[in-house]
């Protein structure tokens, strides 16, 4: 016989049935408060303040996808669930509310290079139904163990039916160099129509990790040729790899490019790629310094700008007047990333300590 993860369906039925009650418990112990919302599931115990593998995942399926000048978007959805917003260094637990009826995302990547776009611009998903306007909300930036980074949020749907989604994307403030200077300027909205039957949401596969709790991640699902946002490999970015560290559970790397003065605007480039362990998804939007020492003197330090480019990815960089061998880089936190966690991320990214590396 082969074997199956259950589905919300299986979980509903099985308060009559009972024939679930011991692989994934009962409703109570699950977190249903009504059938259609799954409002506050159990968290693992003992989280650590590190990434670790949730207590509950959930699968997703897509809608569809479309193109909006350079932007490619891919309209995925899954159950309506929690998640965590960050605000400074406060965290806030986003419930399920009665009216929700499902968890829509967006993932963008550039049509060109095919880099996903972690931008501070602000997402939107307006939803209209024979074009009335049926819900209109702010899809926050978000890092997930299943579905890597996007833009997402709990949507209130008027029952089966119809829908089209509008994603709109405004103009780009970010730095960007290379070949995505200046592109994303203007503001795009790409529109993907689909059809909401409440049946298919049900059949999404929930699964519940026998070591949840533990230090580790879920695999991303990889779908339709959708990225899932991880940093590009360490050994394939360019320029001189000065060394590697940990802080907060996220991980760092720092390089330093010569001689290309044109594309970063100084000789020496120094930048950092921010990755999540386990699964390397891009940590975006935090504040970052950088100090460079050379016996005992400060040579240069300053805030590290968040940057897009097509062979660096999202990335925190600065020119800096030359790196030698022996010299100390200090890279500091300032301000955690301000990015929306699902669960298994909430915890992480928070204590961050400053990382240091000898040249």
């Amino acid at each position: 016989m082969v074997s199956r993860r259950p589905t919300r369906r299986d979980l509903l039925g099985g308060v009559a049935t009972g024939a679930l009650l011991s692989t994934a418990g009962c409703l109570q112990t699950l977190g249903f408060r009504r059938e259609s919302a799954w409002r506050d599931p159990p968290l693992a115990e003992n989280r650590p303040d590190a990434v670790y593998v949730p207590a509950v995942t959930e699968g997703m399926r897509m809608y569809g996808q479309t193109t909006a000048g350079r932007y490619r978007a891919a309209l995925t959805y899954s159950y309506p669930h929690r998640f965590w917003t960050i605000s400074g260094a406060e965290r806030s637990k986003n419930v399920v509310e009665p009216d929700h009826d499902i968890h829509l995302m967006v993932t963008l990547w550039d049509t060109e290079t095919g880099s996903v776009l972690p931008l501070d611009s602000g997402v939107t998903i307006e939803i209209r139904r024979d074009g009335d306007l049926v819900s209109e909300e702010v899809a926050y930036p978000m890092l997930s163990q299943q579905m890597g980074f996007h833009y997402g949020s709990n949507y209130a749907l008027e029952g089966d039916g119809e829908y089209e989604a509008l994603v709109h994307v405004g103009g780009v403030s970010l730095s960007r160099t290379g070949a995505f200077a200046g592109a994303f300027e203007s503001a795009r909205t790409a529109t993907i129509p689909f059809e909401f039957r409440s049946s298919d949401l049900t059949e999404i596969p929930i699964n519940r990790p026998d070591d949840a709790g533990a230090r580790g991640a879920i695999p991303p699902m990889e779908m339709d040729g959708v990225p899932v946002g991880r940093a590009p490999a360490v050994d394939a970015l360019p320029g001189r790899h000065l060394g590697s560290g940990r802080s907060g559970d996220a991980v760092f790397d720092g390089f330093v490019v010569e001689g290309d003065a044109e594309r970063f605007g100084a000789d020496s480039y120094l930048y950092v790629s921010a990755r999540t362990p386990h699964n390397g998804i891009v940590v975006p939007m935090m504040g970052l310094e950088a100090t460079l020492t050379r016996d005992g003197e400060t040579v240069s330090e300053g805030r590290l700008r968040r940057t897009l480019d097509p062979d660096l990815g999202y990335h925190y960089g600065a020119s800096v007047p030359g790196i030698r061998a022996g010299d100390e880089l200090t890279v500091t936190p300032t301000i955690p990333p301000q990015v929306a966690r699902h669960d298994g991320y909430e915890t992480a990214f928070f204590e961050m300590g400053a990382v240091t590396v000898s040249v």
